[in-house]
């Protein structure tokens, strides 16, 4: 909006001609969305607080140290999303559609989760909603904004799979492209999902994901770099750095308060809508390979999930002592500190392997 109103007068007063700079504009969302979510933050936990009672449930089968958090109200990624669309809309170039769509993501992705925690809630078990409700309501949603992509985007970008290591070489892959970004989308937010089970887990990684794709988003929407990088160049995807950026903030600051012990979780409020917003950027900006790479954490805790889940029903026996992964490594022994700061240090490692492939072509 800033954008919008103020650069038109660059030329009567020198100092709008900073809003033409993606950059300038992306450090301005990091610190919007961050004392956002630091004003707001102790509102929306006493809010929480208020209306929540005792707290989100907790699953008998998980360790003492978990059930003492018992209390601990849900619903946390309100003050996320409220800190990355208000920071986003503030300073980006509000006549960009990929921005529309990834705010689609966002806010719809968020309703699916908030449903889901709400019924937790209410009903005071750990259901919440269907699995089968929980994907259809993904699924309407990542179509919806697939559809909405392909549309503003020139062939043959919309449906190409870029491949990481490989100069200017990318898979048309048709009609199959629909499916297959659908999965890549909702995989992203499930994955995310499912880290989200210990205090900051979830958190930090999301922060290293979203600055890696703010400067991917920045490369790809810069033909010059584009070109010299040897990668795909789509023109108005820079101005998803703005976006990423916002989500940088909103994640230092939602740190803060989900810093163990957390005074607030997540919820799927805000895991499913992070986890989907960063697919569809890996979408829009044809580095739905390197996702996987710089959210290999994520990944991971995903595969962990399906893998107990397959093992137990073919052969009636567990991989892991519990899945997600993270609980097995709680269940062997380590502190719950442990788990959280080593698994940081491995999304890091994930994410500097991701960026290379940026130059390694």
């Amino acid at each position: 909006m800033l954008y919008n109103l103020l650069y038109p007068w660059a030329d009567e007063f020198q100092l709008f001609n900073l809003f033409r700079y993606i950059t300038f504009r992306t450090g301005g969302a990091i610190l919007t969305s961050l004392v956002i979510s630091f004003v707001i933050g102790p509102h929306v936990i006493r809010w929480l607080k208020s209306v929540q009672g005792s707290g989100q449930p907790i699953r008998e089968q998980y360790l003492e140290t978990h059930l003492k958090k018992k209390g601990t109200p849900t619903m946390g990624g309100l003050m996320i999303m409220i800190a990355v669309i208000v920071s986003t809309l503030l300073w980006v170039d509000l006549t960009n559609t990929y921005t529309w769509i990834v705010l689609l993501v966002t806010v719809g992705f968020g309703l699916v989760g908030f449903g889901d925690d709400f019924l937790k809630l209410t009903k005071r078990n750990t259901a919440g909603l269907s699995s089968k409700a929980k994907m259809a309501g993904t699924i309407v949603v990542a179509v919806a904004a697939v559809g909405w992509y392909m549309a503003a985007t020139p062939s043959p970008l919309d449906t190409g799979l870029a491949l990481p290591f490989f100069k200017d070489i990318a898979l048309n892959l048709g009609w199959f492209f629909v499916p297959f970004a659908v999965v890549v989308i909702i995989g992203s937010s499930h994955a995310v999902n499912l880290t989200d089970g210990l205090d900051g887990l979830a958190t930090v990684p999301i922060m290293i994901a979203a600055a890696c794709f703010a400067l991917i988003a920045y490369l790809c929407g810069n033909v010059i770099f584009s070109n010299y990088l040897g990668i795909q160049h789509v023109p108005g995807t820079g101005e998803l750095a703005v976006f990423c950026g916002a989500l940088v903030g909103a994640g230092l600051g939602f740190l803060w308060f989900n810093a163990p012990p957390a005074m607030v979780f997540m919820g799927d409020t805000g895991s499913l809508s992070v986890g989907g917003a960063l697919g569809a950027i890996a979408v829009i900006t044809k580095h739905e390979i390197v996702l996987a790479i710089v959210g290999g954490l994520f990944v991971l805790e995903a595969l962990s999930v399906m893998i107990q889940v397959a093992s137990f029903k073919l052969t009636g026996k567990r991989v892991f002592r519990m899945a997600p992964i993270h609980h097995h490594f709680e269940k062997k022994g380590w502190s719950e500190p442990t788990v959280v700061i080593r698994f940081w240090i491995i999304a890091v490692i994930l994410a500097l392997v991701g960026l290379s492939t940026l130059k390694l072509r």
